[in-house]
C-alpha cells in the first residue's frame, strides 16, 4: 500500500449527475494513477450530489494542474487539493 504522504486527494465538484463513480476514474486516469475515486450519492433518492473525491498519486497531481480546465460530459469540474 502506497504511504500517505505519496496520496493527494482532491475534492472534485460540480460532477454532471450522468457520472458515476467509474467515470469519474476513467476520467483522471488520463493523468496518471487512481488510487480512489468515489462520486457522493444521496443515500435516500440515489441520485448524485454533484460531488466526489479522486486520490492520486504525486506525478497524476501535477499532471491534473497542469491542465487548466477539466470538462466531463459539458460540466468544467471544480477541484480542490485536500492536502
Amino acid at each position: 500500500m502506497a504511504s500517505t504522504k505519496n496520496v493527494y486527494k482532491l475534492f472534485v465538484g460540480n460532477i454532471p449527475w450522468t457520472v458515476g463513480t467509474r467515470e469519474l476514474r476513467l476520467y483522471f486516469s488520463e493523468f496518471g494513477r487512481v488510487l480512489q475515486a468515489n462520486v457522493v450519492f444521496d443515500k435516500n433518492t440515489g441520485l448524485s450530489q454533484g460531488y466526489g473525491f479522486v486520490s492520486l498519486n504525486k506525478e497524476g497531481l501535477e499532471n491534473v494542474e497542469s491542465k487548466q480546465q477539466h470538462i466531463l460530459e459539458g460540466y468544467t469540474l471544480h477541484l480542490d487539493k485536500n492536502n
